[in-house]
């Protein structure tokens, strides 16, 4: 039975109700997905009191929809005790249109060049193979804070120019902040978050005043020197490339290693194709909101200015119409599949995608090449931190 809407929703479409924070929905959310999809190209999803869409065509196409975006029109008051974790997201280009939008992301481009990545890979390479160096060969372990967490953290820090010793720090404050996207979030949440985010800039302030040279840092307080770039934007951007950095590459890793040994994967060469695949079949970002920038109609749904509109990344890239038997990894699905929507699509695709790639790839095929035997010890399973969607732990060992 379709539940009713919640009152004050927008009647004519289908509803549907699921518990984010449902145990069971945690550990697979994929069947909800498919009854989403199974009702049409949006539904509403009670809990959340919006309407969504977990179709790949749909969700493509509104991420490139410019009458969608990131930055609430008319945003409400906001409690007081969230002002420290604003101060930051508000010059975060994450959160931001055009014009300023386009000024920011222009400008991190400069610095943030595909040449500088293309130079980290030697240095991913050589990290990876330290790391599982590091392993224990007698017992088992969490490859998560073995591997999955210090690879990404400690490779943007360089990047950046901060020291590695500080990554505990870094993880910390993220993980904080990030629990302001988390579903049925509590006011302590939302406080260690504000609290986190306020460490964070007097921390980035203490490096700015010595950068090191050639580091992005440099680069971007360069940048602020010739006006592009005020000093809030910087700091926002250094939070932005070190949580974005690091979050999403940690779960994919852990996800990704968890999928290819559960489906008998673990001996395949790890080409740039089974990268994508392994970036598609269980991503740790799955719900994504936009506001419509104006009024208008989408499938037969009337959007006011201002209201949201929820996209599944996740759902789309479980789209059968889009990709044959999704549940499953096959080594050969791409390049002839379309391209997943894992770091979404449109102005705001992930500025990190080129370095993600990287990072996930020469990993997984150091993990796979130099660890053959590595076998789970128990089974994955998915902390409760949707809508992220990464696992608690990932206990292994070497045989």
């Amino acid at each position: 039975m379709t539940p009713d809407p919640p009152r004050g929703t927008p009647a004519g479409m289908e509803w549907l109700s699921q518990s984010p924070t449902d145990p069971a929905f945690v550990q697979d959310p994929y069947p909800f997905y498919d009854r989403l999809r199974a009702l049409g190209p949006l539904v509403g999803w009670t809990e959340y009191g919006l309407p969504m869409a977990a179709g790949y065509d749909v969700v493509n196409a509104v991420l490139r929809d410019r009458r969608f975006g990131r930055e609430n029109p008319s945003p409400p008051p906001r409690p007081a005790h969230q002002a420290g974790f604003w101060a930051v997201e508000d010059h975060s280009m994450l959160e931001l249109e055009p014009p300023r939008h386009t000024r920011l992301r222009a400008s991190v481009l400069r610095a943030f060049t595909s040449r500088r990545i293309a130079e980290m890979e030697e240095q991913i390479t050589a990290l990876a193979q330290d790391l599982v160096a590091a392993f224990p060969s007698d017992r088992s372990f969490d490859l998560l804070d073995t591997f999955a967490r210090p690879l990404p953290v400690r490779i943007i820090a360089r990047l950046l120019g901060v020291p590695e010793s500080d990554a505990p720090r870094l993880l910390a404050w993220s993980n904080a902040m990030v629990g302001m996207y988390q579903a049925g979030r509590t006011e302590a949440q939302e406080r260690a978050a504000a609290k986190a985010a306020t460490a964070f800039s007097a921390y980035l302030a203490d490096i700015f005043r010595a950068p090191v040279p050639g580091s992005l840092i440099a680069d971007l307080l360069d940048l602020a020197g010739q006006d592009r770039l005020s000093a809030p934007e910087v700091t926002a951007t250094c939070i932005l490339l070190l949580n974005a950095g690091h979050e999403a590459t940690v779960h994919t890793l852990g996800n990704g290693v968890a999928g290819l040994l559960s489906a008998g994967l673990w001996h395949a060469p790890m080409t740039p194709a089974l990268t994508e695949e392994v970036l598609r079949h269980d991503p740790p970002l799955h719900l994504f909101l936009r506001y419509a920038t104006e009024d208008l109609d989408l499938h037969g749904h009337s959007f006011r200015r201002g209201e949201q509109i929820g996209l599944l990344l996740a759902g789309a890239n479980r789209d059968p119409a889009a990709f044959a038997m999704p549940e499953k990894l096959l080594p050969d699905r791409f390049p002839a599949a379309p391209t997943p929507l894992s770091f979404g699509a449109g102005r705001h695709f992930c500025l990190g995608a080129p370095l993600a790639r990287s990072e996930i790839q020469i990993g997984l095929a150091v993990l796979s090449e130099t660890c053959p035997t590595l076998r789970l010890t128990n089974r994955p399973t998915f902390a409760d931190i949707y809508h992220f969607h990464g696992l608690s732990a990932l206990k292994v060992t070497l045989t």
